[in-house]
């Protein structure tokens, strides 16, 4: 298999749209061919979908999941394009699938970026300290530790999280698959989760 550098994902991104995970899966399965990866995210749908990332969802619901006899509860707002399709069934099961996945998986962002660049530096003072520790050649750190932040991305991202039902796929392949079915841009915009005798997650 082909070594895949982030800059031909980045590049990739940049000419599909398509999320980082899926990039790089793409280009691992086409063994780093671009034009293979281009075709194979459009075959997925993936590429369609983002390609209405664009448009404004200016329309949508808010979902909540209450869990253990009223103990855990969420609350997630999910916007779309039109009330027409916040009010399908496909776009209500949606919902209500994101908001299981949270209180399922207590994420503490929604997506990469949302995270402040002082927490991100505090997990890699964290792993340069490991590697250390670990006595790591230092030519070998960043890789190690862009696994290490992937790794971190899929715990604490909702969108990165593998999608409970099924792990195969991650939450951000499950929104991308309806964006594909419904041909609107939908968008996981903010989330509450509560939690009896605990600190609230809200983003």
């Amino acid at each position: 298999m082909a070594d895949i550098s982030m800059d031909t994902v980045k590049t990739l991104r940049e000419r599909t749209g398509a999320g980082v995970l899926d990039c790089k899966k793409a280009l691992a399965a086409s063994d780093g061919d671009m034009d293979k990866a281009i075709d194979a995210l459009r075959e997925k749908g993936l590429a369609k979908a983002v390609s209405k990332a664009s448009r404004e969802a200016g329309d949508g619901m808010v979902f909540t999941y209450i869990h253990a006899g009223g103990k855990l509860g969420v609350l997630v707002e999910l916007h779309c394009e039109t009330d027409f399709v916040a009010k399908t069934d496909d776009f209500q099961g949606l919902g209500k699938e994101v908001a299981i996945q949270i209180a399922a998986t207590d994420p503490s962002y929604i997506r990469p970026e949302d995270i402040p660049a002082d927490v991100i530096e505090h997990e890699k003072e964290l792993y340069r300290a490991q590697l250390a520790e670990e006595k790591k050649p230092e030519q070998v750190w960043d890789k190690i530790i862009e696994g290490k932040l992937g790794a971190f991305y899929k715990e604490a991202c909702l969108m990165q999280q593998p999608y409970i039902r099924d792990e195969s796929e991650t939450v951000e392949e499950l929104v991308k698959a309806m964006i594909a079915k419904t041909g609107e841009n939908i968008v996981v915009t903010r989330f509450a989760r509560f939690k009896i005798g605990g600190e609230p997650t809200v983003c």
